[in-house]
């Protein structure tokens, strides 16, 4: 009962698949993971134990509590590990009904080569980055130079530039694509709790059909277009995965603006970067998501019987446990980029912005060049000053509940 109100009741409140902005506001009063955090530490000295069976009705279900089981059972997917979990099928099925995620056996060996091959997942820098780049300084440069940004604004930008860069310039000002696939994945909370919408998902699967087929070039729908595929990999399936990767994406990048306006080293150290090659902004981004994940549940089910464990266990790897463990990290509640520089952070197989093993997120390149040029773009003409009252800067623990919707800041040109 402890695990179900303290960690698993304020991550399903908060909106796995779509943020609510009202209960994440609640939860940042609540520093809602702390508790979790520290409960989870409780379970780890009581057990003992890298695994712990939960008690849940009708079905068999346990928490990861080791480091070292995190690596194994993210290296270890898909088979004995399977990402398609029952849990992850049902929410996400609602919006990507043939997305990599939930499928299984050859379907997925096909869609991952596919994504993988569309996002050239091994590359640093994707090949359309120059263009990227130009999209995104158009988009920048149509901010006010003076003034205030809060979380409307930087999502309205946000949107502009991701349409453009997966659909095209075609799909700038198709904001009726986005709220509808927002619809689906706010009714994809509730799991197999709500009814598939189906006429909803056919619309907005036929409008990313639409955007597709006009294959515009400098977009990714043009690279997909090249991609050889089958008949089943379901590309808008595909596109639509990739949209709610983006969406977590705006609120990580939203949150690292928080924390570079409020550590002057940090910001100093990425303003004397050029890019694209950004390594400290990325560094910048991915300690942002080590501080508040994503993706607060990781989960697979176990394919065959594991450590007494029946086959169809579902495992849950709560990350904000692993990344704010200050038991064993020193700097646990600190923004501390340099940890994705210097080494410290690829020795600690738990630390997962983007999960890792072969179900590590295709798009990480991508998402981090996006991002990191996003940041760049912004830093470099104006200075922000957070005026939403987060204590953020280096003097303080950073919270470990952070609302993105809630943060303001004040903002004049760069002096």
């Amino acid at each position: 009962m402890k695990v179900a109100a303290t960690v698993l009741g304020p991550t399903l409140a908060g909106g796995v698949i779509k943020r609510r902005p009202k209960m994440m506001g609640l939860l940042e009063k609540m520093q809602a993971d702390t508790n979790a955090v520290r409960l989870m530490q409780d379970l780890r000295s009581r057990y003992r134990a890298p695994l712990v069976e939960l008690a849940v009705p009708g079905r068999s279900f346990a928490l990861v509590l080791s480091a070292d089981e995190v690596g194994r059972v993210l290296a270890e997917s898909p088979e004995p590990f399977s990402p398609a979990n029952l849990e992850k099928r049902a929410a996400l099925e609602k919006f990507q009904p043939h997305g990599v995620l939930i499928s299984k056996g050859g379907e997925r060996a096909r869609r991952r080569a596919f994504n993988e091959k569309a996002l050239e997942t091994p590359q640093p820098l994707h090949h359309l980055t120059p263009v990227v780049q130009a999209k995104i300084q158009e988009e920048v440069a149509a901010l006010p130079a003076a003034g205030t940004l809060d979380w409307e604004q930087f999502a309205a930008v946000w949107w502009r530039i991701v349409r453009r860069v997966v659909l095209g310039d075609g799909a700038r000002d198709d904001n009726t694509t986005t709220e509808l696939l927002d619809r689906l994945r706010r009714s994809s909370n509730w799991a197999y709790l709500t009814p598939r919408h189906s006429g909803l998902q056919e619309r907005v699967l036929a409008r990313l059909r639409g955007h597709l087929t006009r294959a515009e070039a400098g977009s990714l729908a043009e690279v997909i277009a090249q991609t050889p595929q089958s008949d089943d990999d379901d590309p808008a399936s595909q596109v639509g995965h990739w949209l709610f990767a983006f969406d977590a994406a705006a609120m990580v990048s939203f949150r690292a603006l928080a924390l570079l306006a409020t550590h002057p080293q940090a910001r100093e150290q990425a303003l004397a970067e050029t890019p694209p090659d950004l390594p400290h902004l990325r560094a910048s981004v991915l300690d942002t998501v080590r501080l508040w994940p994503t993706t607060p549940a990781i989960l697979r089910d176990i394919t065959k019987e594991i450590d007494d464990l029946p086959a169809g266990t579902g495992l849950l790897v709560y990350t904000p446990f692993f990344h704010r463990d200050d038991q064993n990290l020193p700097y646990a509640h600190s923004f501390v980029p340099e940890i994705w520089l210097d080494g410290r952070a690829q020795q600690n197989p738990a630390l997962v912005p983007f999960s890792a093993g072969p179900g590590e997120c295709p798009a990480r390149n991508l998402v981090l060049m996006v991002t990191s040029v996003l940041l760049a773009a912004l830093l470099e003409k104006r200075d922000f000053l957070l005026t939403s009252g987060q204590k953020l800067g280096p003097a303080h623990a950073l919270p470990s509940t952070l609302d993105n919707f809630g943060l303001t800041f004040s903002v004049r040109p760069r002096r």
